[in-house]
């Protein structure tokens, strides 16, 4: 029966090969909604496992979240270090993460933090060390494969958090790699790991005893020390004479050269710290709090509308294809009636015949759904080397999912409700008449 069915649709390419168009391109379509709405939720909800709360400056919630958990935009701005002190003293607070972000080496972002930001993502060192000092940094896994980067190897970070070749180097200040992290499937792979201080230095912000104090305060609260602010910097380098050379030469310099930090990471000791603190950061500082399941479920919304429009459009696509089948296949049953009664005169059963109409549906189908497959997955790989966001998200094209399987045995099922009407003449077809016609 396959051979036949095969047979018939070589016997007519243009047309077979235009239902397999049809259904491949829904296939393909279907395909390329579920593996980006599926990585993308799953990759949202990993990336922000064990943070309840980002404080960071006033602006976009969402870019807030975006540019401290998922490393994807650009900051809202620094906050004062002392911030990190109000909420480590809070008693409905379990853990602060400090960030503070401002560079990048060949793309990748290099990140001030402390070791207890590994925790998040269960990260391990799969070579050498943790950082200790500054301007000790561990690596990603990623960032080791791509630059293929070692163990002791120096480097010069540049400003900005993208790779920019008109950007200024630091080259006064370059970093040593110390360790290199085992991949974690999380945006931990793609960083450039080192303490506070290493991002003061190499932009030249003096820090002294008191910064560091700050910066670690709250530390037995902690495994590791936290980042935290000095509101009495500008004052001490407004009354400080000495290394002037090296010294802003104005107040308002002064201010901006503060030992800062851009975003704190906070989880919660209580559900209590969930209802009070963000609402009494919002209202009573100069910082915003932002809930990252709130805003990312509003982004994934957002992105949905968009989603479930072009899935509904795809599956109309596939139920064009399985109508057009339906129309070729009644069109060829009746044009090869003379063909199908010799079938039945040579010993051809009825089911036989019927079967074999059903299997030329059946191929289509299949064909269609298994070409979907592929472009599917290869328009995915090749979005993912155009765009730099999906490459800096992880984004892997050719993880197969099991809503695939569905998608391949709906298209199936389409192909056979098609042919089974044309298939059903064969129990009405008339032997005798049949042959007369097509003599």
């Amino acid at each position: 029966m396959i051979r036949v069915a095969l047979a018939y649709l070589r016997d007519r390419p243009l047309m077979s090969a235009l239902n397999i168009l049809l259904l491949s391109l829904a296939v393909a379509m279907l395909v390329m909604l579920l593996s980006v709405s599926t990585q993308l939720g799953d990759r949202f909800e990993r990336d922000a496992r064990g943070v309840d709360l980002v404080v960071g400056a006033k602006g976009s919630p969402l870019q807030l979240i975006l540019s401290s958990i998922y490393q994807m935009d650009t900051p809202t701005g620094n906050i004062p270090l002392d911030s990190i002190a109000l909420l480590r003293r809070d008693p409905s607070v379990r853990q602060v993460i400090p960030l503070a972000l401002g560079d990048n080496f060949r793309g990748f972002r290099i990140v001030g933090t402390e070791p207890a930001y590994l925790g998040l993502q269960d990260a391990k060192l799969a070579q050498g060390r943790m950082f200790a000092k500054a301007q000790e940094v561990v690596i990603g896994a990623r960032v080791a494969e791509e630059l293929g980067m070692t163990l002791g190897q120096r480097f010069v970070g540049s400003h900005g958090l993208t790779e920019d070749e008109n950007a200024g180097h630091h080259d006064h200040t370059p970093f040593t790699t110390v360790g290199i992290l085992a991949p974690t499937g999380s945006v931990m792979d793609r960083l450039i790991l080192s303490n506070v201080e290493s991002a003061w230095e190499v932009h030249g912000i003096e820090h002294d005893h008191h910064d560091e104090e700050e910066l670690h305060e709250g530390q037995h609260a902690h495994e590791h020390g936290a980042m935290g602010a000095d509101q009495h910097e500008a004052a001490e380098h407004h009354d400080a004479d000495h290394d002037a050379h090296d010294r802003p030469a104005n107040l308002t310099e002064r201010e901006q050269l503060k030992p800062e930090i851009t975003a704190l990471l906070v989880s919660y000791r209580s559900a209590f710290g969930a209802v009070r603190i963000p609402s009494m950061i919002n209202r009573q500082t100069n910082m915003q709090a932002a809930v990252p399941a709130v805003e990312t479920a509003r982004l994934l919304s957002l992105l949905g509308v968009g989603i479930d429009g072009a899935r509904a459009f795809a599956w109309l696509l596939a139920a064009t294809g399985g109508l057009s089948i339906f129309v070729a296949l009644l069109a060829a049953a009746s044009a090869r009636e003379g063909d199908l009664a010799l079938l039945r005169v040579m010993g051809a059963s009825r089911a036989q015949i019927f079967g074999t109409i059903m299997a030329e549906g059946l191929v289509i189908s299949a064909i269609g759904g298994l070409a979907g497959l592929l472009l599917g997955h290869g328009a995915l790989a090749l979005a993912r080397n155009s765009f730099e966001q999906l490459r800096d998200f992880g984004f892997d094209p050719f993880t197969l999912l099991p809503g695939e399987a569905a998608i391949l045995l709906a298209v199936l099922v389409i192909g056979l409700v098609a042919s089974l009407i044309p298939a059903l003449r064969v129990f009405r077809l008339d032997l005798a008449d049949s042959l007369t016609r097509s003599s």
